[in-house]
């Protein structure tokens, strides 16, 4: 693996995870790079599911390493929605604002206390092949407040509560995030899972000067 292309035309998770893989020592491109590159519908049942399906697809179209990445919400109270359908709870993909309408209003009525959530993110990275090399999934734990708070992150963030913070996604600094959050955690367990593929020149990771980390490659 010399390069890598995320698997995704969110400019959010673009920009979370261009700074969550910094430290890859490879340039990392965004699918925007690859105006060929199909759009691959999210079929999956499961956060694994679709992020197979992307890292997979992608790969396979454009013979490139691909990482897909799939991730949303979980309610307890709401019988684990939204879960695979976080990004289109309301109807429309990628309504922030209605999806947390649609969110406050069905925790109606729950207490605080009863209003646990995680977010989950699950990473996968496929060869030029098709074939999957790493997966790796990280958690998230909080609450869902009673009305958004901040305008900082995308999607839920302003209603998902770190409860030892006292403090939202939505309040909390992106350096805060990058820290605590299921992308960063996914993030980590997959790295290791890389470093086989690397170059053998910088398959290293301990001890890497990361100063001289990943980089994004930019558009001619």
């Amino acid at each position: 693996m010399t390069r890598l292309v995320l698997g995704t035309r969110n400019p959010h998770k673009v920009a979370e995870l261009v700074e969550l893989l910094r430290d890859l020592p490879i340039p990392i491109l965004p699918l925007s790079e690859f105006p060929q590159a199909p759009t691959v519908e999210e079929t999956g049942q499961t956060f694994e599911e679709n992020a197979t399906l992307k890292a997979v697809t992608l790969a396979q179209a454009l013979g490139e390493w691909v990482l897909g990445e799939d991730s949303g919400l979980v309610v307890s109270a709401l019988g684990d929605e939204p879960g695979v359908h976080s990004a289109s709870y309301a109807g429309k993909h990628g309504d922030d604002a209605a999806n947390n309408a649609l969110l406050l209003q069905r925790l109606a009525g729950v207490p605080l206390e009863k209003r646990e959530a995680y977010y989950v993110c699950v990473a996968v990275v496929a060869d030029p092949t098709g074939t999957v090399r790493a997966c790796a999934e990280g958690r998230c734990h909080g609450r869902i407040a009673l009305e958004p708070r901040g305008s900082n992150g995308f999607g839920y963030d302003p209603l998902f509560e770190i409860v030892e913070y006292h403090r939202t996604f939505g309040e909390l600094s992106p350096l805060v995030k990058r820290v605590l959050s299921h992308r960063a955690r996914a993030i980590e367990k997959l790295l290791p899972q890389l470093q086989p593929f690397l170059p053998p020149a910088v398959s290293a990771f301990e001890g890497y000067d990361q100063g001289k980390g990943g980089k994004v490659a930019s558009s001619s």
